[in-house]
């Protein structure tokens, strides 16, 4: 017996216990984790990372994943997936086949949090992004990835800016140069400089947007994480509409808190909705923490991606 027919098995079995004895014997947080431990029919590709669902599912992540398509989730991300041995990106690679699930971004390159990289022109530096680069289609290969993240990383105090964005979009060019051929998409990512990550040179939509226009590469577009833009600069869907045709992948968290829809200021159902109307079906990926501990936590998870994808469609 499979798991998914396992599920269905048992939450059949817990609907006719509810029905042949009363809810009092069943109680409300049984039939509430019942209707949440479903196949869910979400009508955009949400997709958690590995540890979200640790409770439910094991630590083995072969069961995390098998459990995120148990409930209806349809992709997977992994930032740390160049870190897994090849056996095991080979066995993500084929749950994902096997699941029907889509593989989401993992990081492509060292970030350098503290000090300039691809900002400063320095050839040692640009050779070591390049070099990581070429080593992530082999990884994107077996897990059928098409989008990796890359960010350029911290400012140079000492170089004024138009020099430094021109260092990033020549190391974007040369870096998008080998990975066209094999139909993989750099997704450079803005980030916010207020609460995270202070002294990142991208920080906001309508510079990534110029970069992605300058470099000019079906391999180079953005990365919008609506935490970071909310925070940064507001605003979001009019500038995720006015970027549109350089968006191919968005993630999320609310603020404050950076954990799932409902726990912050964001009208994530808003949002979702405009994809939903855009004909966006691509990956929208789950970058965030949990507002809640253990199984309880994990269930307000998933009762918040339900009640924000319960959104009218015209």
């Amino acid at each position: 017996m499979n798991r998914r027919n396992f599920l269905k098995q048992g939450l059949m079995a817990g609907t006719a216990f509810a029905t042949g004895s009363g809810l009092s014997n069943i109680g409300t947080e049984k039939l509430r984790k019942r209707d949440l431990l479903q196949t869910h029919d979400f009508k955009l590709k949400y997709s958690p990372h590995f540890g979200m669902f640790r409770a439910h599912a094991g630590d083995d992540l072969i069961d995390q994943l098998k459990f995120m398509s148990d409930v209806g989730f349809r992709g997977l991300e992994d930032n740390g997936l160049k870190g897994r041995t090849v056996r095991m990106q080979e066995r993500i690679g084929r749950q994902l086949r096997d699941s029907g699930m889509d593989m989401g971004v993992f990081v492509a390159h060292t970030i350098y949090w503290r000090e300039p990289s691809l900002s400063t022109g320095d050839a040692e530096k640009l050779d070591q992004f390049l070099t990581e680069i070429r080593e992530s289609v082999d990884v994107a290969k077996r897990v059928g990835a098409r989008w990796v993240t890359v960010v350029p990383g911290h400012i140079d105090l000492r170089l004024e800016m138009d020099y430094q964005e021109l260092n990033v979009i020549d190391a974007l060019k040369r870096a998008s140069e080998i990975l066209e051929p094999h139909d993989i998409t750099i997704v450079i990512e803005p980030l916010n400089t207020l609460q995270n990550h202070p002294g990142m040179i991208l920080t906001r939509t309508a510079q990534a947007y110029r970069i992605c226009k300058a470099v000019g590469s079906p391999s180079c577009k953005i990365l919008y994480d609506v935490y970071h833009q909310q925070i940064t600069e507001g605003n979001l869907i009019p500038n995720i509409d006015r970027a549109w045709d350089e968006i191919p992948y968005f993630q999320l968290g609310d603020n404050p808190g950076r954990n799932e829809p409902w726990t912050g200021e964001i009208n994530y159902k808003n949002i979702f909705k405009f994809l939903h109307q855009k004909g966006y079906d691509g990956i929208v990926g789950m970058e965030h923490g949990t507002s809640g501990d253990g199984e309880e936590g994990e269930l307000a998870l998933i009762d918040a991606y339900v009640k924000t994808d319960d959104f009218d469609v015209e």
